[in-house]
């Protein structure tokens, strides 16, 4: 089975190309200063082209739902249903958190998926592999990043994602010694493994939504003003 994974949910826009019986078949990443609705079809077109594979010849389209950028995500997700909707393919969506987490193979500590929120805010997750598995132990959240590592102190944990980069210093500042990194390059979003976390999964194409997890600006603004109303 060959599946393409697309994943827009950050600043990183990525593509691959994920055979089930060969692995890693090609992957297309960058982080440009450019809206994915600009590059996230000319990666795909550039990297079909590159591996001489053709969209007839894929069975599946994975799909990070977020969360993350609104914007993002929402060009990510309709780039996978236009395509799935024009063709005979099965479909996946895959949390982006999941994603993060699912980069790193260490079983000896805990891994927390950090995607920045802006002003030292996050969505995160915790994980831990148990007998090769990787499992989720909370629930997916979002807010005030120090409040959350202030329940870390205690626990050996590995940040991954891009607010482990940003949030650095204000992890180590509340974490210390506690706090374990990857190198940069292998803490950010890959399309490959939204593409292999698909490989037992499936969604249903009209019925799978994105997962912004926080209200969008335009609820926050309306919350707002209806508040001003009353």
């Amino acid at each position: 089975m060959l599946i393409l994974g697309i994943d827009t949910s950050t600043n990183i826009g990525s593509v691959a190309l994920y055979s089930t019986e060969t692995g890693l078949v090609g992957e297309m990443t960058i982080n440009i200063k450019k809206t994915h609705s600009e590059n996230i079809m000319v990666q795909l077109d550039n990297l079909l082209k590159i591996t001489g594979t053709q969209m007839k010849d894929v069975d599946k389209i994975s799909v990070s739902t977020g969360p993350g950028s609104f914007t993002g995500i929402r060009i990510g997700v309709a780039a996978a249903k236009g395509l799935a909707s024009s063709g005979d393919f099965k479909m996946a969506g895959i949390n982006e958190l999941d994603a993060i987490a699912s980069m790193s193979t260490d079983n000896d500590v805990e891994i927390c998926s950090l995607i920045d929120a802006r002003k030292e805010r996050a969505y995160h997750c915790l994980y831990k592999y148990n007998n090769g598995s990787l499992e989720r132990l909370e629930e997916y959240a979002v807010g005030e990043l120090r409040e959350y590592l202030e329940t870390r102190k205690d626990k050996k944990t590995l940040y991954l994602g891009d607010g482990a980069i940003k949030y650095k210093d204000l992890i180590c500042e509340v974490v210390n010694e506690n706090a374990k990194f990857a190198k940069n390059s292998l803490t950010l979003p890959r399309a490959s493994i939204v593409a292999e976390l698909a490989i037992n999964k499936e969604d249903n194409l009209y019925t799978m939504e994105p997962f912004y997890l926080s209200k969008t600006q335009a609820e926050r603004q309306k919350e707002e003003q209806e508040r001003k109303n009353k």
